[in-house]
């Protein structure tokens, strides 16, 4: 009788393992939904941790000091493609999005304009959305519809191109989070909160102006 009871008890224990397990990472990835997982006014390390946060909650990485985005690719929202390295040459924003996120939904309104106003101003600055954690395209494109988001955004229902940024850069740790790169490819501001017309401009202008 207790040679039959045992394997029972292993399973069971085995259940109770994985279950666990499923439980932390559920529990790790709502801190960082809808959240901003707040920074210090100054960090120093490796893989470009030399950055300075604003009292606005916008991080920024000296030109010398920073270093290059991973390289996003994959299909979009649209069923399209997009290569973000394509880019090189513009200043890009990134900004990771769910149609789940009620901050996200604030924010929509203000990339909509702006992304628009800069195009019709013909500034050398490309938008792209990353949509995440949205098990369903239709919901992502009926976001897209609402709020006229004109620009790309790539589909990441498993967040695996938010993975692809190293650790102890300012990499997209919330959701909202808005990434600006210069026109090296490099990571040059981020914000981990959903952002204003008037945040959101001052994150790229400086970015744009650079020489």
């Amino acid at each position: 009788m207790s040679l039959s009871r045992a394997p029972r008890r292993s399973r069971s224990t085995s259940g109770r393992a994985i279950l666990l397990t499923a439980v932390t990472l559920a529990s790790a990835l709502t801190l960082t939904a809808c959240g901003d997982s707040g920074s210090g006014s100054k960090s120093s390390g490796s893989a470009g941790g030399n950055y300075v946060t604003g009292s606005n909650g916008v991080s920024t990485v000296a030109k010398a000091d920073r270093i290059d985005a991973p390289k996003l690719d994959g299909e979009t929202v649209d069923g399209k493609t997009l290569d973000t390295t394509t880019l090189k040459g513009k200043v890009v924003v990134l900004n990771v999005w769910g149609s789940w996120c009620p901050p996200c939904r604030a924010e929509a309104p203000n990339f909509a304009k702006v992304s628009q106003e800069m195009a019709d101003a013909g500034k050398d600055v490309a938008f792209v959305g990353l949509n995440t954690r949205d098990n369903s395209k239709q919901n992502a494109v009926s976001f897209e519809e609402t709020y006229k988001i004109a620009y790309p955004s790539l589909f990441d229902p498993d967040g695996k191109q938010i993975l692809r940024f190293p650790k102890g850069a300012l990499n997209p740790q919330a959701i909202p989070s808005t990434i600006v790169l210069d026109k090296d490819g490099k990571i040059a501001a981020r914000t981990l909160a959903a952002v204003n017309e008037e945040q959101l401009r001052s994150m790229i202008e400086p970015v744009l102006a650079e020489k």
